[in-house]
């Protein structure tokens, strides 16, 4: 028995949880400490890489709940810690401003739970949907929990925005602690039942490979070597601008807290756009190849960040900075789902059909590029300010990252094959 089109849905409310509130921890407690608290960017950068690090663990997590025969309660205690991770969070954050000492433990110790909770929640989701949706229901699946997720961190980044101006550290507490309590209740609610009803837990075929094993296997294979690389720099690229957009907004256009925000919502909501069109257009309508998608994206973020690093130049209108950022985000998308689409036809290719463990490899590559694009564009954005202003210095950066996208774009024509062709109803690139 498989999944029906409503569990699905049930199961994107869970996804779409998770993005509730880690846009909290890396949007607005950054910005926060960037700009109110005048912290160097670098330090939410370690805790945000923190988080990621740990997310390596997720291959780790899959097998538990495999073996464990109960993904449900993985999903649920995963989330709960994610909510005491967030929760945590912020009352570090207000905690370093008296005791850097206490608040810089307390933080720690938050952005871990932050790692745990979505690697153990994230991991399970997806398990779940692996073993219990229909071959032919699989990218559609996977589609639907990705843009239900953005669009809960689009959602949630502009009500929480316009919610908390004027800012207080008791509004910002009360605003991160219901979000997670209403992330809670709501995956609670969505999650149960579902793996009974569908016999989602099953046993693990084959014993799960030793981590550096399988990555020797596998970086002995070209194609999965090359696709790895590719993953790794366009993450980086995608990532760098995370943790430094929303305190340039307000250190270079003054925008308040709830404005940079609501800056974010805008950008998540460019994404939704940007991932909803290639998978209707690529798909559905069968309008273009993946490797032509992925171009696009990474050539269309590349301009969106130089005209972002432009306008501080500049000093044009926050509505330009507005405009920027939104392309950037549709951009994003288009080259994220695309991106995930090779990642998906690619994982099957090569010795042993091992898909599992090429998507944990590939996993933890963009978890890696993740942490370590966040931290280099604000350990960059500190470096850079030591010797010019503001402006200039997130301008360079940014220019930097539609560097690295402009590499991306080269690097994807040579390595994504061209035509798709069409696999159970899903497309995969062609020989």
């Amino acid at each position: 028995m498989t999944l029906s089109w409503a569990s699905i849905f049930r199961l994107g409310l869970v996804q779409l949880c998770l993005g509730a509130i880690v846009v909290l921890t890396t949007s607005t407690l950054n910005r926060l400490m960037v700009v109110e608290f005048a912290m160097p960017a670098v330090l939410p950068g370690l805790l945000v890489g923190l988080h990621y690090a740990i997310q390596i663990t997720r291959p780790t997590w899959g097998y538990k709940s495999d073996t464990g025969g109960n993904r449900t309660r993985f999903i649920i205690l995963g989330m709960a810690a994610l909510a005491l991770g967030a929760f945590l969070a912020a009352a570090g954050m207000l905690l370093l401003t008296t005791s850097f000492a206490l608040g810089l433990a307390l933080s720690i110790l938050a952005y871990g739970l932050i790692g745990i909770g979505v690697g153990a929640s994230g991991t399970s989701l997806l398990a779940l949907l692996a073993t219990t949706t229909h071959p032919r229901r699989r990218a559609a699946a996977a589609t639907i929990t990705w843009l239900m997720m953005i669009f809960g961190i689009a959602v949630t980044a502009v009500i929480v925005g316009k919610m908390l101006d004027p800012y207080s550290p008791n509004l910002l507490l009360k605003l991160v602690g219901g979000v997670g309590c209403i992330a809670v209740a709501v995956t609670t609610a969505a999650i149960w039942g579902i793996e009974r009803r569908y016999g989602g837990a099953v046993q693990p075929k084959t014993e799960a490979l030793p981590f550096f094993q399988g990555l020797a296997e596998i970086w002995s294979e070209r194609r999965a070597r090359n696709f790895t690389i590719f993953i790794f720099l366009s993450m980086v690229a995608y990532f760098m601008q995370e943790l430094i957009l929303e305190p340039y907004a307000g250190l270079a256009f003054n925008y308040t807290p709830g404005q940079s925000t609501q800056l974010s919502g805008a950008q998540n909501g460019g994404v939704f756009v940007g991932m909803l069109l290639v998978g209707l257009a690529a798909t559905g309508l069968r309008i273009g190849g993946l490797r032509a998608w992925v171009m696009a994206g990474c050539a269309g973020s590349a301009l969106s960040l130089l005209a972002i690093a432009m306008a501080g130049q500049m000093a044009l209108d926050g509505q330009i900075l507005l405009v920027s950022t939104v392309s950037l985000g549709f951009f994003n998308g288009m080259f994220a789902v695309a991106a995930i689409g090779s990642m998906m036809a690619l994982a099957g290719e090569g010795r042993g059909e091992r898909e599992g463990t090429r998507m944990g490899l590939w996993g933890a590559s963009q978890a890696i590029a993740a942490g370590f694009g966040g931290l280099l564009g604000a350990a960059a954005v500190d470096a850079v300010r030591q010797i010019t202003d503001a402006a200039t210095a997130f301008g360079i950066v940014f220019t930097a990252e539609a560097a690295l996208f402009a590499v991306a774009t080269i690097m994807a024509a040579q390595i994504i094959e061209a035509r798709p062709r069409a696999v159970d109803g899903n497309l995969v690139p062609g020989e």
